[in-house]
């Protein structure tokens, strides 16, 4: 369960969703506040990404040409919260350094998109914590190598049988004022889900 704030120059938006993942290929998530957003369901599978929005009773499916869009008008893209495209199979990794982020030890690897791989990014930077192996920070540059965004991890917790960072804050470079902050509330692992939970007949189901 995990709570997205939406910051802007003139306003701040909250979000409440509960989320399940199934390996890389498999996300549902449900919208549970506010009251006008409730009810409404994302869903990938694979390569394939749908929503449901049960106010107008209707499932629109998200063409790749949108993943790249604000997901739920936050400043993470459709992709960044459905991970469809895989940063260990879309890029080459290359090792550029380490540095310490917040008492932890980070190695500093360089992502570059392979030819024809299908994703939104010139390339990312990733500050990756050496012995926990959970991301600490990460920028995000377009085609022509200038900074888009940065994402910011910090305040580590216990999860179930790990830590993890519990909050994330993702911040456009050029946009003044605007940021969002997703904090996760609770996390649980191995809970027995199986493929067959991440349907569209589920998605009208799930609360």
């Amino acid at each position: 369960t995990t709570q997205m704030t939406i910051v802007r120059p003139k306003y701040t938006r909250d979000l409440e969703m509960k989320t399940w993942s199934y390996g890389n290929d498999y996300f549902l998530v449900y919208i549970t506040s506010p009251a006008q957003e409730k009810g409404q369901v994302f869903l990938k599978r694979e390569n394939d990404m749908w929503n449901w929005i049960p106010r107008i009773s209707r499932m629109i499916k998200i063409p790749p040409s949108m993943m790249s869009q604000s997901w739920m008008g936050s400043d993470f893209t459709n992709d960044d919260l459905v991970k469809v495209n895989s940063l260990v199979e879309d890029y080459e990794h290359k090792l550029i350094g380490e540095e310490k982020i917040n008492d932890y030890m980070c190695h500093i690897v360089e992502l570059m998109p392979k030819p024809e791989s299908p994703v939104v990014w010139g390339k990312v930077i990733m500050w990756v914590a050496k012995d926990e192996y959970f991301q600490m920070r990460a920028e995000y540059y377009d085609e022509d190598m200038e900074l888009v965004n940065t994402l910011e991890a910090s305040e580590v917790q216990t999860f179930d049988d790990r830590k993890l960072p519990s909050k994330l804050v993702m911040t456009p470079v050029q946009k003044e004022g605007q940021q969002t902050i997703l904090l996760t509330k609770v996390q649980e692992f191995n809970i027995g889900l199986e493929p067959s939970f991440f349907s569209q007949q589920n998605m009208k189901r799930v609360r």
